[in-house]
């Protein structure tokens, strides 16, 4: 890192500085400092639901496999071959009990160990095949079948680190009469010339969706009926909300929710009256009145899991850092167990309006990340401003600080957590691999 850079004043209480969307040296302590050393969303157990799955993610930037073995355990290998260096999975996704190496045939089953070396005898005696078994994620566990995976060992306890999330995760998943979401129904791909912190900041960003998206609600408003756009107003009675180590969400759950009837976006397109009427039914018998209200007005959601997780409408959205100036995202729309088919394909025909590659809404967003990416090229003009709504916001309970839809809550929670994590010398796990790799002989 050059020595003139001086890390904790690029980011402020309410701005930040446009080196940190465009220099290599802040992405690369980025990734060691955030992406190896944190909590990291790396897929949903539905991906992986029979003994053998796997897909492939990227942790920071370096290539992993999730697996499921025959005991149905999870595991995230890293995807470098212990001889070589070679990857050893190159699919998305697929069933295999192994992977093998094409280079030189070093082949490992789905929990990482080497159990094939081609012509194994001229390796000696001393050759101990369990000292090259794949690296493995220092940690791994899941929440309501979400799965997150540390290369930090030290890093704190799963629950404890989502803390106030949880409480919007459990009403996503209990969307579901069977309290399960599954993530079987294909992967939308975009890409940006851009920053990976656009997207996260911009996944609960309420200020931008009335003039990025303005035609969009103004066709919706016009085919429902009602003013789509009154629900990110200056006046709207929305809030955004930061609820901790940098995850933050639009809460659009109305203040006064009347009845527990599904809201109408939640089911929008065409849906029968009986399919309604089922998917309610179950619903009170699963969760009782006051629940399955509290949960259908919760069911628009944009919820922000620090640094690389996006649940929005009904999709998990993953966002995966390439370089500074370069930015993968991935959309794993949900269908709810225990529904009538018509309900779900109801939730994917609205999901695919708005996100799909052809949709609506996602395109806009693109190109303000694009056009964002260019104008920071402006020099003289160094900070990005952060300030909306920081006089009128407030703390509740477990130290949630609540503001406007419209205010920048969100970006301010997730650049307090960040500069902390920056500022950090939290180790990753370099140390674990070091070991993995010592020689034989």
């Amino acid at each position: 890192m050059p020595s003139h850079m001086k890390l904790e004043e690029l980011v402020q209480e309410t701005r930040v500085h446009r080196r940190i969307y465009l220099e290599p040296e802040i992405f690369d302590l980025e990734m060691e400092r955030i992406f190896e050393s944190n909590w990291v969303f790396v897929g949903h157990e539905s991906e992986i639901a029979q003994s053998g799955d796997y897909k492939t993610v990227v942790i920071g930037t370096q290539p992993a496999i999730v697996t499921r073995d025959e005991n149905r355990d999870i595991h995230v290998l890293m995807n470098r071959c212990m001889h070589r260096g070679s990857t050893v999975c190159q699919d998305n996704h697929g069933n295999s009990p192994v992977f093998r190496c094409w280079y030189h045939g070093w082949t490992y089953n789905n929990r990482g160990e080497l159990i094939g070396v081609p012509y194994a005898d001229a390796y000696g005696s001393g050759f101990d095949r369990r000292k090259f078994s794949l690296i493995k994620a220092a940690r791994v566990a899941t929440y309501r079948g979400l799965v997150f995976a540390s290369l930090n060992p030290e890093v704190e306890p799963l629950a404890d680190y989502l803390g106030n999330a949880k409480y919007y995760i459990d009403l996503f998943m209990d969307l579901s009469p069977e309290g399960e979401v599954e993530s079987r129904s294909g992967t939308h791909k975009y890409g940006y010339d851009g920053n990976w912190k656009f997207q996260m900041e911009n996944g609960v960003d309420g200020y931008h969706p009335n003039f990025v998206h303005q035609s969009f609600f103004e066709i919706q408003g016009k085919q429902l009926g009602r003013k789509v756009m009154q629900l990110f107003t200056g006046n709207a009675e929305y809030e955004s909300k930061d609820l901790g180590n940098g995850h933050a969400i639009l809460d659009m759950a109305p203040k006064h929710r009347a009845a527990n009837r599904p809201v109408s976006n939640l089911l929008r397109g065409a849906t029968s009256q009986a399919s309604r009427d089922a998917y309610l039914s179950s619903m009170l018998q699963r969760y009782g009145e006051r629940r399955t209200a509290e949960i259908f007005a919760a069911s628009n959601v944009n919820l922000a899991i620090f640094p690389n997780l996006l649940i929005i409408g009904i999709q998990f959205r993953m966002t995966i850092p390439v370089s500074a100036k370069r930015t993968d995202v991935h959309l794993l729309p949900t269908t709810l167990k225990g529904v009538p088919d018509e309900i779900n394909v109801a939730r994917l025909r609205a999901h695919e309006a708005f996100y799909g590659s052809a949709g609506g809404g996602a395109p806009d967003d693109v190109e303000m990340f694009n056009r964002c990416s260019e104008g920071l090229r402006v020099k003289g003009a160094e900070w990005l401003e952060l300030s909306r709504g920081i006089d009128r916001e407030y703390e509740v309970d477990n130290g949630v600080i609540v503001g406007h839809i419209t205010d920048e809550t969100p970006q301010r929670a997730f650049y307090r957590r960040w500069r902390a994590l920056m500022l950090s010398t939290a180790e990753p796990q370099q140390r674990v691999a070091k070991l993995r790799i010592a020689p034989t002989a």
